[in-house]
């Protein structure tokens, strides 16, 4: 098999996919041009700010990639090419873009908050508030692991240090003059973006290396680098987005663009021939020898790269206040997720020049982002440019992409974590006009001063980023267990926003077939992979990684039951009960 024919076949059922399934799932939804957003309704000027779609566009994707369908597709490669594949297309295609489209539908329908908001409205007060925990609970981690490879990138690649501070005193520059100077977006990109590549080499001329400058070790250089991170994270969670998180996602996602370009000609150029096998088996060794099963360790491990929960919560949390028409939703999700799985497409074919013992061989050796990074760093050459340069500036895009979703996440953390303390009003149906008066989530009438500090929008970031930097400073070893489960975790995450598209889909008298088969599916294989990541805990004496797990599963457990009792409730009554 051709590599070139694989991505430009992938690419083409992708590009059918959004005008033929993507606009089938548009009209299902019932999208409203002249239905007006939250972000025209609610304006605040600090978290609801209408976005022009391209840079809409850029923050979305630059927050829901992250490392997901770089690393997953290349750790799940030992199963073979061909599982890989068939999974990020059809789940790409059917789950993945469906399930963000539609979580990003229904938080603009629901004033711009979170799914969790539409889970009340179906499941209840006890469904939203548990699954509000366990999506705070996912957020701290994500905040967490992805700071920490930050901060090992930095260390080990200080050009790259220079560059992202660079990257974020442009961005401030750059709202600045598009929102107050009022300079148009094309004038300002125009001039914008070649300065963000020429702090590229500004980097590889002062490269911030802490070790070097300081005599400091590595691992307390990465110490002080955790430190800067989470102080950013502080300021990206409460600054206006116009002003910090709107414009950085807008300019990193021209770099990230570049880096798929340069991976898609290079791919095209050297014509790479797989030398994987297509399919291994329903059960394969990983790189440490291990035996595993096909189902559901697969699906669990490609992650991002064809669904993802994570994505609900960045498609309700912080797209949805910008969106500045419904128009929009298909081209921002269903779009981003699939220009996502191109991107899982182009990190198989980085590795699917080895062997499949020479893929486990590197997989031992080395991190998914450098094998990433050197593979299509080695495509490159083949139209001129030099290995070298080629390997820093895709490391560095990976890195712009773990950055935009750490400070998303951060924001999203704060929106959780409030949400937690607002109440749904009353139920009165649908309206025309989605102003706060109808169906609407209001504060509480009268909360108390504990109520109102504990909700703060400083305190609620603060307690992210605090417990971001007591897992990361105080026991290292305790993430990295808790990444573990992540994975599991991140799909269950998956097939409960599904389940609540599914259930207020049947309250609408829509298809709800269309989500609640990939639901079912996605249940399955959450459910299972935390099954055998409990027991396997347990079993290895890991007492803390099993609580979790029992925690996650149990927390599944409720969610799936109070669904049951609400899907009977539709069936008998015909539509499912107000909450």
């Amino acid at each position: 098999m051709n590599g070139t024919i694989l991505l430009l076949g992938g690419t083409a059922i992708f590009f059918l996919a959004y005008f033929l399934y993507g606009r089938f799932i548009e009209h299902l939804l019932g999208l409203d041009p002249a239905r007006p957003t939250p972000a025209r309704t609610m304006g605040d000027g600090i978290d609801y700010v209408p976005a022009h779609p391209a840079v809409l566009f850029g923050h979305h994707f630059a927050s829901i990639a992250g490392a997901g369908p770089i690393v997953g597709p290349i750790a799940a490669a030992y199963f073979g090419w061909g599982p890989v594949v068939a999974w990020v297309i059809l789940g790409c295609i059917f789950i993945g873009a469906v399930h963000d489209m539609a979580s990003l539908f229904l938080s603009v329908r629901h004033q711009g908050r979170s799914i969790a908001s539409v889970i009340e409205t179906v499941l209840g007060r006890p469904g939203k508030l548990l699954f509000l925990l366990f999506c705070w609970s996912t957020l701290v981690l994500v905040c967490a692991e992805f700071t920490r490879q930050v901060a090992a990138t930095f260390v080990g690649s200080p050009e790259v240090a220079t560059a992202s501070l660079l990257f974020i005193a442009l961005a401030v520059v750059f709202g600045l003059v598009t929102n107050r100077a009022h300079v148009s977006l094309l004038v300002a990109s125009l001039v914008a973006v070649p300065v963000m590549f020429a702090c590229i080499w500004v980097g590889s001329l002062i490269p911030l290396d802490l070790v070097k400058a300081f005599g400091m070790t590595p691992q307390a250089a990465q110490s002080v680098w955790t430190l800067v991170l989470i102080a950013y994270c502080f300021l990206a969670s409460t600054l206006p987005v116009w002003l910090l998180l709107q414009p950085r996602d807008y300019l990193n996602s021209y770099l990230l663009y570049a880096m798929m370009a340069l991976g898609f000609l290079g791919v095209i150029v050297a014509t790479p021939d797989l030398a994987l096998d297509r399919f291994v088996g329903w059960q394969a060794p990983n790189a440490k020898g291990l035996a595993q099963p096909l189902f559901p360790i697969l699906f669990i491990t490609i992650a991002c790269g064809a669904c993802s929960g994570f994505h609900s919560l960045v498609a309700s949390g912080t797209t949805a206040k910008q969106i500045a028409d419904e128009r929009h939703i298909r081209p921002v999700a269903y779009g981003g997720m699939l220009l996502e799985g191109i991107l899982a497409l182009l990190a198989l074919l980085a590795v699917a020049s080895f062997t499949q013992q020479d893929l486990l061989a590197h997989l031992g050796q080395k991190t998914a982002v450098q094998l990433f990074a050197g593979g299509l760093a080695t495509f490159c050459t083949k139209f001129g440019l030099p290995q070298q340069a080629g390997y820093t500036f895709m490391c560095l895009a990976v890195s712009a992409f773990l950055m935009t979703s750490v400070d998303t996440a951060t924001r999203l953390g704060r929106f959780t974590w409030q949400e937690l303390f607002v109440r749904r009003g009353p139920d009165t149906g649908p309206a025309p006009d989605p102003r706060p008066a109808r169906n609407s989530t209001t504060p509480l009438p009268h909360p108390s001063l504990l109520v109102r500090a504990v909700s703060n929008m400083y305190v609620s970031t603060a307690l992210v980023v605090g417990l971001v930097a007591l897992l990361l400073l105080g026991d290292p070893e305790a993430a990295k267990n808790l990444w573990n489960v992540f994975a599991s975790a991140n799909q269950l995450m998956a097939a409960l926003t599904l389940l609540t598209v599914s259930l207020w889909m049947l309250k609408h008298h829509k298809a709800w077939w269309v989500t609640f088969f990939p639901m079912a599916f996605m249940l399955a294989v959450s459910a299972y992979g935390l099954y055998l990541l409990c027991t396997g805990a347990w079993s290895n004496g890991n007492s803390l990684l099993g609580v979790v797990t029992a925690i996650l599963l149990a927390l599944a457990a409720v969610l799936l039951l109070l669904a049951i009792v609400r899907f009977l409730q539709a069936r008998r009554h015909r539509g499912l009960p107000a909450a």
